[in-house]
């Protein structure tokens, strides 16, 4: 009784303490703060995101409160920002002062925060992974060399897709993408497959990335009341430590197979990625150190898989929705490569009707439906102040559905593009699915390149149609929400041959 009693005393005067922080923060902040729903004592503004889809919330209150919203979640001020002009001011105007990120505690795990080039700060070692990411991993020069490469992980895929046409089964078209990603990942960064789509192996990743996503986007306590943290009261920093030290163990496994190689030959035959960094560690273990090696294939494998997957099965859903837009798409590649013919990168600058349907899906479903910033210092912002260690949340998807800016945002039409200038590169910030400005996502020139030559080879090689008796207008586009925004369901679709 004297223990319960004890922790019932402790219990009431943090939060009696938690009350006295939160009316003095309110008293300083609110005159000046962007407007917002009215905080409740200690919870502040979270119960307006209740419910399995915080993103929709977040719209709903943009229309209500305006563009630019202020809330409290727990003890952290939030600004939630809902239109392509703030978001050109946060994002590029000033970009230097909105260029911190807010981490989730669940990527405190494993020191990820402290090595990953995703939340590392602004700063000379952010600046030279990113260095080594543009120049070694992403310039134009790095992906005409591998092209090859994932050209025949799409051949893979249309092989796979075959096979299941000729007995009829299903594709589950997510898993298929994952696992064609992985392998393109992983023959540009080892020059070899780690999955195998006719066994397990590939759902084994795919469980591992999905439940490490999954769990960082769990509404944390950590990362409302930060004085939880070092308990991590729901477990979420320890399962997701797990998954990623068992993903980091794969890793670590290639790597060390790859320097055995080097101490028996100095040459390999091989010169990807792994190769690269490792030859640039050895000259200046400064610029980049094995920590860091494993954990920017890690960023890799998780930026590239599900994103690009979940991408992909949007891209497939809402085309087969809309016959008419098949059709369209068929012509043009018929007319373009020849009815049946895989697609290669180089033919992609030729079927502008297949880069308006990927424009279209990166509009309607953004990979990252919000972007996460922090500022380390009072902003003001619109004539607002943002104050410092405030939260940033750049609503992505919100922006791409404005019906300011989208004549009928709701409805899947790549017509919208064509002939359009506008391009989701980071620099028009009415569609932004990759980001904008320093923190724009680095692996844009490869997403760009893959998903529209594994749409359009799926696409010229077969007819679809959803499992079972399901009509392909009636597949629905249930979304759950997550990091990466991916659909409620699994898209299972039967290839057949023309």
């Amino acid at each position: 009784m004297d223990y319960v009693g004890t922790v019932v005393g402790l219990l009431f005067a943090w939060t009696l303490v938690q009350c006295i922080r939160w009316l003095a923060i309110s008293k300083r902040c609110n005159k000046k703060l962007p407007p917002g729903p009215n905080p409740l004592p200690l919870i502040g503004n979270l119960h307006n995101l209740l419910g399995d889809q915080p993103h929709n919330s977040l719209a709903k209150l943009a229309e209500k409160y305006g563009p630019i919203i202020s809330l409290r979640l727990g003890q952290i001020t939030t600004v939630v920002i809902s239109s392509s002009h703030v978001a050109k001011e946060v994002l590029q105007k000033q970009d230097m002062a909105f260029s911190s990120r807010s981490v989730p505690d669940a990527f405190h795990a494993q020191n990820l925060s402290k090595f990953s080039v995703q939340w590392l700060p602004v700063a000379n070692r952010w600046r030279s992974l990113r260095k080594i990411l543009n120049s070694c991993i992403f310039s134009v020069s790095r992906l005409d060399a591998n092209q090859h490469l994932r050209s025949a992980k799409i051949q893979d895929l249309i092989a796979y897709c075959h096979r299941c046409s000729q007995t009829g089964e299903a594709v589950n078209i997510r898993q298929a993408a994952f696992d064609t990603s992985m392998n393109l990942l992983s023959n540009t960064f080892f020059s070899k497959d780690v999955v195998d789509p006719y066994t397990d192996s590939g759902k084994q990743f795919k469980d591992m990335v999905s439940t490490i996503m999954e769990e960082a986007s769990k509404p944390n306590l950590a990362d409302y009341f930060p004085i939880l943290k070092s308990i991590d009261p729901q477990g979420i920093r320890r399962r997701t430590g797990k998954h990623v030290g068992e993903l980091l163990q794969h890793i670590q496994g290639l790597i060390d197979e790859r320097l055995d190689q080097r101490t028996i030959s100095e040459t390999t035959g091989s010169t990807d990625v792994l190769d690269v960094l490792l030859n640039i560690s050895k000259e200046d273990p400064q610029e980049i150190d094995r920590n860091h090696i494993e954990r920017l294939f890690l960023d890799l494998f998780m930026a590239g898989t599900e994103s690009t997957s979940n991408t992909f099965e949007w891209a497939m859903v809402e085309v087969m929705r809309q016959p008419y837009i098949v059709g369209k798409a068929k012509d043009e590649l018929a007319e373009v490569i020849g009815r049946g013919k895989a697609i290669e990168e180089a033919d992609v600058a030729r079927l502008p009707y297949l880069q308006c349907i990927v424009k279209e899906t990166l509009r309607m479903h953004p990979p990252d439906p919000i972007m996460f910033h922090k500022v380390d210092q009072d902003v003001e912002l619109c004539g607002y102040v943002v104050p410092k260690d405030s939260q940033v949340l750049v609503h992505v998807r919100s922006i791409a559905r404005d019906p300011a800016i989208w004549e009928d945002p709701l409805t899947f039409k790549p017509e919208r593009f064509w002939g359009s200038k506008l391009d989701v590169r980071g620099q028009d910030f009415e569609v932004i699915p990759f980001g904008a400005g320093r923190r724009i996502c680095p692996g844009l020139p490869l997403a760009a390149r893959t998903l529209t030559a594994m749409l359009g080879s799926l696409l010229n090689s077969f007819d679809w149609k959803p499992e079972g008796d399901i009509k392909p207008e009636d597949l629905d586009v249930e979304e759950k929400f997550g990091i990466t925004l991916a659909r409620s369901s699994p898209l299972l679709a039967v290839p057949l041959p023309f």
